[in-house]
């Protein structure tokens, strides 16, 4: 049975702003009618990261490692995933949403691997210890970061990419919500990056439009309020500094419909269409 859009919209404010988890199970107690429908509805919500396997760990096409490197006086922990055959492919950055370097996200750097490019997907949480099992902290962790930190740590992640022998020298950049928004400060960083993707990521300030150096692919879902309302400014900037970007917008889904190992909010053709489009983008603008 689908999930009330109202639900669903009361989970994104409270994944996404300072609504303790008392307080949320308490107004979804009262959306649903009680504590017990409440609870029943919470496995729907939440992310189940034993679904977190498009891709397996041992497949033969893939080769996968824990590496680091050293950003911003901290070591950076991340995972590389990649084509198990001889050659030189782009790199791609995958940048994790407000829960960390989850199985999903190193899902989906196997995902990446699978369609011919070298995936390297640092834990921003490095610097507060790595990410923790336990989602909502992994969220006030994330908040507590410094920005001048994570994009330190990012420029490291595309240098040493870059530098890695199984790649061609061109990189690229994809996040995911918390991801998205930093897809896009990154290219306007002037972090030589080759082509930059973001699913339902806050948008640059207008004024920084003229700093983009990336092509952009901005993928957005329809029910996406909160973060739809910046797109006009966006790309209104973007049409005047005569930067190159595509914007879809995939009809009647929500925030995080990528996310597989979310019940309420997946949306399998939004997501197919919206990944068919990114390892085409990145084919087009990396030399894949």
């Amino acid at each position: 049975m689908p999930i009330r859009q109202d639900i669903i919209d009361l989970f994104d404010r409270f994944t996404h702003g300072d609504m303790s988890r008392r307080s949320f199970m308490q107004r979804l107690a009262s959306l649903a009618g009680g504590t017990a429908a409440a609870a029943a509805l919470l496995p729907m919500l939440e992310n189940n990261y034993a679904h977190a396997a498009i891709v397996a760990e041992d497949d033969g096409r893939i080769e996968t490692a824990r590496v680091s490197f050293a950003a911003d006086g901290t070591e950076i922990g991340a995972y590389l995933a990649q084509p198990a055959d001889s050659g030189t492919r782009p790199g791609i950055i995958v940048v994790h949403e407000n829960r960390g370097l989850n199985p999903h996200i190193e899902d989906v750097a196997r995902r990446l691997a699978t369609d011919g490019f070298v995936a390297l997907a640092p834990d921003l949480l490095s610097v507060k210890g790595g990410t923790p099992a336990d989602s909502d902290q992994a969220r006030t962790l994330i908040g507590d970061l410094d920005d001048a930190h994570v994009a330190a740590a990012l420029k490291a992640a595309v240098t040493w990419l870059r530098d890695n022998p199984a790649t061609n020298g061109e990189i690229g950049i994809v996040g995911f919500c918390w991801g998205g928004g930093w897809a896009n400060r990154m290219a306007a960083s002037d972090a030589g990056l080759g082509a930059a993707v973001a699913y339902y990521g806050r948008q640059l300030p207008a004024e920084r439009a003229g700093d983009v150096s990336a092509p952009l692919l901005l993928h957005y879902a329809g029910l996406d309020e909160r973060i739809n309302a910046g797109i006009e400014a966006y790309t209104t900037a973007l049409d005047a500094a005569g930067k190159p970007y595509e914007v879809v917008v995939y009809e009647g889904v929500n925030h995080a419909f990528n996310n597989d190992t979310n019940a309420a909010r997946y949306d399998k053709a939004a997501s197919d269409k919206a990944w068919a489009r990114t390892v085409a983008f990145f084919n087009d603008y990396l030399g894949g």
